[in-house]
């Protein structure tokens, strides 16, 4: 697999999945900046978005192999606030790619400005039981071919 770790230059400058998010007054707290814990919520729709640009549909996954991802682990560090109606860009990253689980590697960036990494495990379980699952062949090798993107690392896919 190629490599895929985290940079601390401009977005999309090493391999990776761009994914822009626009601040908006519901993600803010009463000092007009983005609360904390949002930026769990940006890096898990970027990493919605990775999957579906990996060709992987969450519904189909869950109604034909009866597996689903779910985080097992998050860490975030943050370096600047962001603000209303900022385009935050968030950068996605496989890091380890296992039988069960995937490491992410996430970082939210605004006009250069390097607001927040993130470090997600998600792992694949069985949606009845709630129990670690291997991930599906097809999806594991869809995750290890990446997503269909341009230069700049954006979505190539009009759906």
């Amino acid at each position: 697999m190629r490599g895929m770790n985290m940079s601390t230059s401009q977005p999309g400058t090493e391999i990776g999945f761009t994914w822009p998010i626009r601040v908006y007054y519901e993600d803010t707290d009463a000092g007009g900046i983005v609360f904390y814990a949002n930026y769990l919520k940006f890096f898990e729709r970027a990493r919605t978005e990775w999957l579906r640009a990996c060709g992987v549909d969450q519904n189909r996954l869950a109604d034909e192999a009866d597996a689903i991802f779910i985080v097992r682990s998050a860490a975030v560090d943050y370096r600047a606030p962001a603000r209303l109606d900022d385009i935050v860009k968030v950068v996605s990253r496989i890091e380890r790619l296992g039988r069960a689980s995937v490491d992410f590697a996430q970082e939210a960036w605004r006009d250069g400005t390097l607001l927040a990494t993130g470090s997600i495990r998600v792992g694949c379980v069985d949606r009845i039981a709630l129990r670690p699952a291997a991930i599906p062949p097809p999806v594991l090798a869809a995750l290890r071919r990446g997503p269909n993107v341009n230069d700049r690392g954006l979505s190539t896919d009009n759906d």
